[in-house]
């Protein structure tokens, strides 16, 4: 057992699964890279600390200035870790949409936590990209973090996430399944295997309400809203690479929820609703391609204890209409 110097050592290295109870089928050639295993739940460990190093070096960042991102939570989690590292204060800007789990435990971090409205048009003052930047600007010693624009973060999957799915794989993967909040992961990830091996196919799985297939279509048309966070987006990332991209498939919240509930009773893992997108979109890209002995990875990003309040409250997916066939964790009182 490895023993490790510091928690920036512990981040990557993630396991893969081999998935057979929630494929459907034992034949089936269906992987997980278990990302929400990070030490602070997910995948964004890896660009928290690549970013933070990055802008030091370059000067961007001085010496105890300050971290402001705008972000659905995870990437400022990964953001607060290196924060704590090297010291520097975080303020993360979020929308209302996202869970009080995550913004508790930003606080408890000591991070300041900025809520801005959901649902308000890209080019609004209150979107919370726009609220980042305002509050970056004001500060004599603020550093915006910009993870949609920063090629730090396609960066570190190029050096680390692309690498370790390599490593286990070689050029024995047929399809890999990601979803796409600020283009980072699939980028990196991608590009890195895509100049390896050429046959791959890459599979965008999209909120519905998300913009981010239409863009891949060359469509303009307006977001929608829809309660999956950290992943899809209203407006197009600068970082994101499109062309990378071979097929995509759209999946709804119920969907999401569904799949993310289902994986856990099946394979006893807690992820959360972006896993539960890509989780959604594996299903029907095996039931498009019924039979297929093609290795397909779907990259899981975030772990479910940041939706005990959201996607796994009962009486959330109620409100919400994203109740599911078959509730669980119900407890019937037993008459004597």
């Amino acid at each position: 057992m490895d023993i490790f110097s510091d928690l920036k050592s512990m981040v990557g290295r993630t396991p893969i699964l081999k998935l057979k109870k929630f494929s459907g089928s034992k034949d089936s050639n269906l992987y997980a890279k278990c990302e929400f295993l990070n030490p602070g739940g997910s995948i964004k460990d890896r660009i928290g600390f690549h970013m933070v190093e990055c802008a030091r070096a370059s000067g961007a960042l001085p010496k105890g200035g300050v971290i402001v991102e705008a972000t659905a939570g995870n990437t400022a989690m990964g953001l607060a870790m290196a924060a704590s590292h090297y010291n520097h204060p975080l303020i993360a800007v979020m929308s209302s949409k996202m869970s009080a789990e995550k913004i508790n435990l930003l606080r408890t971090y000591g991070a300041k936590v900025v809520i801005c409205p959901y649902a308000v048009a890209p080019s609004s003052p209150h979107h919370f990209m726009n609220v980042a930047k305002q509050i970056a600007q004001s500060l004599s010693n603020g550093w915006f973090c910009d993870q949609f624009s920063n090629q730090a973060n396609v960066e570190a999957h190029y050096r680390s996430t692309g690498p370790e799915i390599w490593d286990a794989f070689g050029d024995q993967l047929d399809v890999l399944i990601c979803g796409l909040g600020t283009g980072g992961t699939l980028t990196g990830v991608a590009t890195y295997l895509k100049e390896r091996n050429r046959g791959l196919r890459v599979v965008l799985a999209d909120p519905l309400g998300s913009t981010h297939v239409n863009h891949f279509q060359q469509e303009q048309v307006d977001a929608a809203p829809y309660w999956i966070e950290g992943v899809g987006g209203d407006f197009r990332p600068d970082i994101a690479d499109l062309s990378l991209i071979d097929e995509t498939i759209l999946v709804s919240d119920a969907e999401s929820v569904e799949s993310a509930v289902d994986f856990f009773q099946k394979e006893g893992l807690f992820v959360g609703g972006s896993s539960g997108t890509i989780l959604a979109a594996a299903r029907k890209y095996l039931a498009n391609n019924k039979g297929t002995k093609s290795r397909i990875l779907v990259l899981l990003p975030d772990g479910g204890r940041s939706y005990l309040s959201t996607i796994y409250n009962p009486q959330w997916r109620a409100d919400k209409g994203l109740a599911i066939g078959s509730e669980f964790g119900s407890l019937e009182l037993v008459q004597e």
